[in-house]
């Protein structure tokens, strides 16, 4: 078997090119992004967040007042750069010339709230031309006054953008320098560039730092806020299930009795109607498919591990051993029912029955030592149901237990199945309240 090798001449995309030349290539389009496409792009600074944990604090006019705050900083220094470069010229302060040459001084730093990648192009330009009209000074390339206004102008464009501009900045400013000294310097005492590269690569660095950090902080708080997210959609999910669970019983009871009763209704009556027999067999082939759907829905959301329970769903008959229980636990509760008591549709009981049994276990985990109260009103249109605890005592040895908030989601659930309302909060006295009602709909004898 004979294997033959095709060469094939290379072609001039991108992808036949060296890493190196690859990288000099992305290099050169990401400078040509961030300082030279639309430099002078008007990008105003917007007013600074007052959701932080601090100005959050202060009073609406002091808030009002800080969201303006980085524009009262920037037009401070530009004030200090205008001062710095009027006094430092050869007669300080005493011509024209000084007067510009701290005009000049300040309009890059002014231009930062506006332009900023412009305004690092007008303060290199800036420079030179103070320089100039400096005279008789012995600083270059920068006079103090665009000293300060440069490494500020690098410093505020860096925040406002984002780390590989200001490394581009930096290494802007640094040719700058090698060819200012190079070309112009020989004339100059003195020469500030290397001062001026060290200290603007370290105010430069702690911008990075801050950017690095803000960025993590910022995917940390939406990685939390999905997570929550989740967790909430996943608790809903998994009292949506117990509920299901919960309430099999109770319609496979009814479905059964209706199948039940339809297959034994013709035989109650003497020679029944051939109609009436095809009426009740349909009924109870519709309970019958009924039913079976209902289990194999339930088999779908029922976890691997799940038993059906041996004993009845719980109803507000099994209350007072609930109590008994939570009194045993250390909660001193007490019962009042008001209204006609009557035997309601077991899934407002099931319902009332858990809301009860999960607000008093809230009122055991966060206010230990405390008394709760427990209310039952058989009114004419449903059945309301409050449960009230108080404060908890102060020293109190027992320290509440956190909680992941499951129990309030499933009480609504509940209650939304039904139809019914809800409120939930804290109370006056410090303590808490969950009040609900349920609405039963009355059955009319004439529409039974």
């Amino acid at each position: 078997m004979t294997e033959t090798t095709h060469q094939q001449s290379p072609r001039a995309g991108d992808g036949d090119r060296s890493p190196e030349y690859r990288l000099a290539q992305n290099s050169l389009r990401g400078l040509r992004e961030d300082l030279f496409r639309d430099p002078f792009a008007y990008r105003p600074l917007g007013p600074r967040p007052t959701d932080g944990p601090l100005v959050s604090r202060l009073p609406a006019r002091m808030r009002t007042a800080a969201e303006r705050l980085p524009h009262a900083v920037v037009g401070a220094v530009a004030l200090l750069t205008l001062l710095i470069g009027t006094v430092s010229g050869a007669e300080p302060g005493g011509d024209g010339r000084a007067l510009l040459a701290g005009l000049l001084c300040a309009l890059p730093v002014i231009t930062t709230l506006s332009r900023p990648v412009g305004a690092f192009w007008l303060s290199l330009v800036v420079a030179p031309v103070t320089a100039v009209l400096n005279g008789g000074g012995s600083d270059w390339p920068w006079m103090p006054g665009a000293f300060v206004s440069h490494l500020t102008v690098l410093v505020v464009v860096a925040l406002r953008t984002r780390p590989r501009t200001a490394v581009w900045m930096w290494a802007v400013t640094a040719v700058y320098v090698v060819f200012s000294d190079v070309l112009f310097g020989g004339s100059y005492y003195y020469s500030n560039g290397a001062p001026m590269l060290l200290t603007s690569a370290f105010a430069l660095l702690l911008v990075c730092l801050w950017h690095v950090r803000h960025t993590a902080q910022q995917e940390v708080t939406a990685q939390q806020t999905v997570t929550a997210q989740e967790r909430s959609r996943r608790t809903l999910l998994e009292e949506r299930t117990t509920i299901a669970r919960e309430l099999h019983d109770v319609v496979a009871h009814h479905m059964s009795v209706v199948a039940i009763q339809a297959e034994a209704a013709p035989y109650r009556v003497e020679n029944p109607p051939e109609e009436l027999e095809r009426a009740f067999a349909t009924i109870r082939e519709n309970a019958v498919a009924a039913l079976t759907e209902l289990r194999r829905i339930l088999g779908v959301v029922r976890a691997e591990d799940y038993e059906a329970p041996d004993a009845p769903q719980p109803t507000l008959a099994d209350l007072d051993a609930l109590l008994v229980n939570v009194r045993d636990a250390g909660l001193t509760v007490d019962k009042v029912v008001t209204g006609a008591v009557r035997e309601l549709p077991q899934g407002v009981e099931l319902s009332a029955y858990r809301i009860v049994q999960e607000a008093l276990s809230n009122s055991l985990r966060h206010a230990p030592g405390a008394s709760a109260r427990v209310e039952i009103g058989y009114v004419l249109g449903g059945l309301g149901v409050r449960v009230v605890n108080g404060a908890m005592p102060e020293p109190s040895l027992v320290k509440p237990s956190p909680g992941a908030g499951h129990g309030i989601t499933g009480m609504r659930e509940r209650v939304a199945m039904l139809n019914g309302g809800m409120t939930a909060g804290a109370t006056d006295d410090g303590g808490y309240e969950v009040a609900v009602f349920l609405p039963v709909t009355a059955v009319n004898e004439g529409d039974a």
